[in-house]
């Protein structure tokens, strides 16, 4: 039987009220227009850490030392989160944070990105090469530093100056400190713009190094629905993998702080704490930056993302052998997974209602500022000083859009990144830059690589598609790069005339001093580049203004309510309550535990070759796999883009899941914090820990989460 919530949970964090405020019981707005109290959001920052909050609303004491253990008990890794799970250094994140690095460690003749990956013996752990996990030591907020340098200047371009100095002072200063004590590991200081710029703080994270893979999941078990199933709920993902950190003397690191591992899990109703590391959100911005991204900025990513995904989908149903050879699978899910949040960011912004509790809470800010003179008088001009910006920015809209992630290595087609290439190097020639500068722009040109031809001539034609609906018929680009033919059929013509076509031409091209004449890529680079770098240096000051502003309104923001509001996400460590509870979706209710009859179902009712197929050892359920065990599961807790690994504890700081995705309601989360709407979704440690025991007999890693010391040898493992 569910247990129900306590009478506390409904948390109202009102407008002005300090972030440890009592928490109180309250009913809906009657108006959904009306900004709530909880708009802004939950991703507490641990220097300024919501004790009492979490103490009064949960029921325990959440002191200094408490935040403390989460915090150096949990890790953040390229791009994702992590944890520490043992004393020995052992590591738990998603399948799909550690992905790359299982292709990474592969051996030739391996498949380990579909076959998964177990070290029987802590020898066969393998070295993930410039791979680091970062533990995060102190905090300090040195806002006051940054400042007093700053309120000195008097335009942008000194305050900037000064901003900067007096980062590079803060870090040094940080660095001499915290060095002598990191134990021979390095330091690596970062220093956040909270509240887009309205406070700052310092981080200092001791670097690791030396990381290991110990285990993962086959591929089609942490990604079990594929693309269908991403950022929807009910799900039956199996999205784990194991790491371990060694130190410098070549052991398996030795940690105080780590999670210990939960055998009971979670219920209905339950808290639970997410520490990670949420990438950046637009919950703060003004109302006129979020208009520019309904109307501009977001459309023209979705365009960008879905043409070029339909360009490699083509050549991988085509070619599937050489799509596999060139990674193309692991470059579309980053496409895929950014277009579907793409896509629901569009539709928040979209959406009218919130759209209109975006505008009440800047009305009430604005109220706020205007409602106190030396406010108003510092601040007052915030807001149509970034509208001015939107406007400026709307009118290079046709530009932004053309040339939108114009060099991404992984889409850009390398014909073009030649061209342009080679009239930079032409350009170093000509202003008689030094010998090596000329040489190593050469020899970037001749190392841009081939992709096969159809490959090739699908991300040409999508380009000059973009031209052609961004810039129209009549502009200098569009001419030059179509001549009066379909997008299709001028990349065709260009591929087959251009010198530049692929790398063994382009040698040969390249043999003497100076470029091949009439080439049709050259042309287009030609004609290229002039509108791109004027947008380039039309939107520079624009940026620089768009920061100066933001930071101010931070300043204001934080001025009116200080930390009752928490800052946008950042990338930076972050920590954020919520409760394990379903919803109500699509005229139902989404249950708050999905289990293993559930990945059965969905094998048996879809079939092999989908998105829903099963490894082979996975196809009949193995001996004692109890199929009722939770395998992923829901709260409230307000996480996003880089919260994937993210540690989901319980009040004894006991890991009970890890995050890797949130539901299609939530995807509206950039802007706006709707609990009502928007679910975290959560891989069980219960079904972890019941497939290392009962499919991948991962005895000496079931062991270690057991009793904390480190096994060996399987053998080992399994004598006790």
């Amino acid at each position: 039987m569910s247990r129900l919530l306590p009478p506390v949970i409904a948390v109202v964090l009102g407008v002005g009220l300090p972030c440890n405020a009592a928490a109180q019981t309250s009913s809906p707005d009657p108006d959904p227009s009306r900004a709530g109290p909880l708009d802004n959001g939950k991703m507490w920052v641990f220097e300024y850490a919501p004790s009492e909050y979490f103490s009064r609303t949960y029921g325990f004491t959440a002191d200094s030392l408490w935040f403390a253990r989460a915090r150096l008990s949990a890790l953040r890794i390229p791009g994702c989160s992590a944890a520490f799970v043992s004393p020995n250094g052992l590591v738990v994140t998603n399948h799909h944070c550690a992905r790359g690095a299982v292709t990474q460690v592969s051996r030739a003749g391996e498949t380990l990105l579909d076959s998964g990956f177990y070290a029987p013996s802590a020898d066969a752990e393998r070295r993930i090469e410039n791979y680091w996990a970062d533990q995060l030591v102190a905090t300090e907020d040195v806002s006051a530093e940054v400042f007093a340098a700053v309120d000195r200047a008097t335009t942008d371009a000194d305050r900037d100056r000064a901003r900067r100095e007096a980062l590079t002072a803060v870090e040094a200063r940080l660095r001499a400190r915290h060095a002598p004590t990191a134990g021979g590991d390095s330091i690596h200081i970062q220093i956040v713009p909270l509240y887009h710029g309205g406070r700052y703080s310092a981080y200092v994270f001791r670097r690791l190094t030396d990381v290991r893979l110990v285990a993962a999941a086959e591929l089609q078990m942490g990604f079990f629905g594929g693309d269908a199933d991403n950022f929807t709920y009910p799900r039956y993902a199996l999205d784990f993998a194991f790491l371990r950190v060694y130190g410098r003397d070549g052991r398996p690191l030795h940690t105080d702080h780590h999670f210990s591992w939960s055998r009971e899990g979670v219920r209905e109703g339950d808290p639970v704490f997410v520490i990670g590391n949420p990438g950046p959100t637009n919950r703060l911005n003004s109302l006129s930056q979020l208009e520019f991204q309904r109307d501009v900025q977001v459309p023209a990513s979705v365009a960008f993302l879905s043409s070029r995904l339909a360009v490699l989908g083509e050549f991988q149903r085509a070619r599937p052998a050489d799509a596999e050879a060139l990674g193309i699978r692991n470059t579309m899910f980053g496409l895929s997974n950014s277009l579907k949040a793409s896509a629901g960011r569009l539709a928040a912004l979209r959406d009218p209602v919130i759209m209109a509790r975006r505008r009440d809470a800047e009305r009430r800010l604005r109220e706020a500022i205007n409602a106190r003179p030396e406010l108003q008088s510092r601040f007052g001009d915030v807001f149509e000083g970034l509208a001015d910006l939107q406007r400026r920015k709307t009118a290079l809209a046709p530009a932004l859009t053309a040339f939108v992630q114009l060099e991404n290595v992984a889409t850009a087609p390398a014909v073009l990144r030649r061209a342009l290439t080679a009239l930079t190097w032409q350009d170093a020639r000509a202003r008689e830059a030094p010998l090596d500068t000329v040489a190593a722009l050469r020899a970037r040109l001749l190392q841009i690589g081939d992709r096969p031809l159809q490959l090739e001539h699908g991300l040409l034609a999508a380009r000059f598609a973009d031209f052609q609906r961004a810039l129209g018929a009549n502009h200098p680009v569009t001419q030059v790069a179509l001549g009066g033919k379909s997008p299709d059929s001028a990349a065709a013509a260009m591929l087959a005339t251009s010198a530049l076509a692929d790398s063994t031409r382009t040698a040969l091209a390249f043999g003497g001093d100076s470029l091949p004449g009439g080439d049709p890529a050259l042309a287009l680079a030609a004609a290229l580049r002039p509108p791109h770098l004027e947008l380039q240096r039309a939107l520079a000051p624009i940026a620089a203004s768009e920061r100066e502003l933001a930071g101010r309104l931070g300043r204001a923001r934080f001025e009116v309510y200080g930390r009752s509001i928490p800052p946008d996400a950042t990338g930076s460590p972050r920590i954020t309550d919520g409760v394990v509870q379903g919803y109500d979706y699509n005229g139902t209710r989404a249950p708050v535990f999905t289990t293993f009859y559930g990945l059965y179902d969905r094998f048996r009712a879809f079939g092999p070759g989908t998105e829903w197929d099963l490894p082979y050892r996975w196809r009949r359920p193995p001996p004692g796999l109890d199929l009722g065990t939770p395998l992923n599961f829901v709260s409230t807790a307000d996480t996003y883009g880089g919260n994937s690994g993210s540690p989901a504890v319980t009040r004894e700081l006991a890991l009970v899941g890890l995050n890797f995705d949130r539901n299609m309601e939530g995807l509206s989360r950039d802007f706006v914090y709707l609990p009502e709407r928007g679910r975290n979704i959560m891989v069980d440690v219960r079904a972890i820990r019941a497939a290392l025991d009962h499919v991948y007999d991962a005895d000496r890693i079931v062991r270690e989460l057991e009793t904390g010391r480190l096994y060996r040898t399987e053998r080992e493992a399994d004598a006790k």
